[in-house]
């Protein structure tokens, strides 16, 4: 018995290494602009301490970002916009793969400063950005989609799981944010324990910012 399970794993280990392979090689066909990164950074460094209102750390921006590129997604969905700092630096990301991000923001004052800051960050045709109700929105959102970022009340995390992941593509990833596995307690902990139990998604934890969950759809 031990050995069937040893060697059904390393049958799903290389399906799942092939499978990601398969999304790294699209990472390689990024489109160049210079001038539009030279902005985006620009941008990124002169707000770097003025974002506050819910907004994620540099640290976990750049995950965001690099996660996209590595994998060439095109399809991305942000729930909870807040004033833009994640969205900035995914829309940065999809301006190299070509694609774009649809972000969710319930505050009307949330949603028109991030629309500033998009503008301000040259990253506005990268960006649909709704100003809705995420828990009426999402049950409407057609996709598939690629890549998903969870980030608006913490106790609907579980339900806006449930509703993305039958539109996520397989090979696509979502991401949740203040989630610390070594940390956790309350909905943290019931969170965590609902992501490990998905057979169908493999997840992993980064802590280095406020706490991410990267979970990639395996079937």
């Amino acid at each position: 018995m031990k050995k069937i399970f040893r060697i059904e794993k390393q049958i799903f280990c290389a399906l799942f290494a092939v499978l990601m392979l398969g999304f790294n090689v699209q990472s390689q066909n990024l489109k160049e602009n210079p001038e539009l990164d030279k902005k985006v950074k620009a941008f990124l460094d002169d707000s770097r301490n003025s974002w506050h209102d819910m907004n994620v750390p540099s640290t976990d921006g750049q995950l965001l970002h690099d996660l996209i590129v590595k994998n060439g997604y095109k399809s991305a969905v942000e729930i909870g916009t807040s004033t833009g700092h994640s969205g900035v630096w995914m829309a940065w990301a999809l301006s190299k793969t070509g694609g774009k991000l649809i972000t969710i923001e319930i505050d009307e004052d949330r949603h028109r400063q991030a629309l500033e800051n998009f503008k301000k960050a040259g990253v506005s045709e990268y960006v649909d950005a709704r100003l809705a109700n995420a828990h009426d929105l999402v049950p409407q959102l057609k996709g598939p989609f690629d890549f998903v970022f969870s980030d608006a009340d913490k106790d609907w995390y579980k339900n806006y799981f449930i509703e993305m992941a039958p539109k996520l593509k397989i090979g696509g990833c979502y991401t949740s944010h203040n989630v610390n596995k070594s940390r956790s307690r309350g909905w943290v902990s019931e969170y965590v324990e609902f992501l490990e139990s998905r057979e169908d998604f493999k997840t992993t934890f980064d802590e280095r910012g406020g706490g991410m969950s990267v979970s990639y759809k395996i079937k």
